[in-house]
């Protein structure tokens, strides 16, 4: 397996179980990490390593059942989860505060985003495909920081973890849709899709390729979060087989990846 390389502060770490990706800027507020194809994810054993990477119980890694939409689950100390709103397990933004339980999101090619409180000590995992970022999950996570903890958007440093690039993501034009449907503004849709000149002679318009983790970086900037605290990791799952995977690229034969991170308590 060769290790692609990454952008500063991202950087590779030798687990037991195989490489993980760290991002440097996370390092001082939770336990965290982006996990690679070396596990077999969702496997028992494979996630009983994954607890382990981040110090808690096998037992204490809290993930939901994810729909790509925005709904948030809360994971307080002393607390059962709860879904915001609802009283199921469905949900893509998974926000904690507690240090005895790690949160966890699962992807394929969507978005795995991390986000540390550096005042608070809160912390949040957000799955964000395409049609959670159409729907607008990391701004949901933001604000139900903000509303539940006292967050406050300045102190919040945040990682994008590996997703499938505009390099490979051909979508249709219902895509734009429902971005246009999810009241993001046509200068944020003309920057997110991206198209290649027509060739000479060409009669079928190009295709159009969605920028994912861009789109989230943009939300986190609209949300108030400074760039210097937005991290974005730039590897493409379908580009790097061999250390990632990608439902575009390996449709059911995919394994799962996972972004996972842990609260380490209030900071001093």
């Amino acid at each position: 397996m060769t290790l692609p390389e990454v952008p500063d502060p991202f950087y590779w770490r030798d687990e037991p179980w195989g490489p993980s990706l760290r991002c440097r800027a996370l390092d001082p507020l939770a336990e965290h990490c982006f996990t690679t194809r070396a596990l077999d994810l969702p496997g028992v054993e494979e996630s009983a390593r994954v607890a382990s990477t981040v110090g808690v119980a096998e037992d204490a890694v809290v993930a939901a059942r994810q729909v790509h939409g925005r709904a948030i689950m809360t994971v307080r100390r002393g607390q059962t989860p709860a879904v915001l709103g609802a009283s199921s397990s469905e949900a893509d933004v998974l926000i904690s505060d507690d240090p005895e339980r790690a949160v966890l999101v699962r992807v394929a090619d969507c978005v795995p985003l991390l986000v540390a409180d550096r005042r608070t000590g809160v912390v949040a995992a957000v799955h964000a495909g395409w049609r959670g970022s159409a729907a607008g999950a990391v701004s949901a996570a933001v604000a139900a920081m903000r509303a539940g903890w006292g967050s406050r958007a300045d102190d919040l440093v945040a990682a994008v973890g590996p997703a499938i690039g505009p390099c490979c993501y051909e979508v249709g034009t219902d895509v734009v849709d429902a971005f246009a449907r999810g009241g993001h503004e046509r200068y944020l849709i003309d920057r997110w899709f991206q198209a290649r000149p027509p060739r000479r002679g060409e009669t079928t318009p190009p295709p159009l390729r969605l920028d994912v983790p861009g789109v989230n970086r943009d939300q986190l900037l609209l949300a108030g979060v400074p760039e210097p605290q937005i991290h974005v990791a730039g590897l493409c799952t379908a580009m790097h087989l061999d250390v990632l995977t990608s439902y575009r690229a390996e449709k059911e034969r995919a394994g799962r990846l996972a972004g996972v991170i842990r609260a380490r308590g209030a900071a001093a």
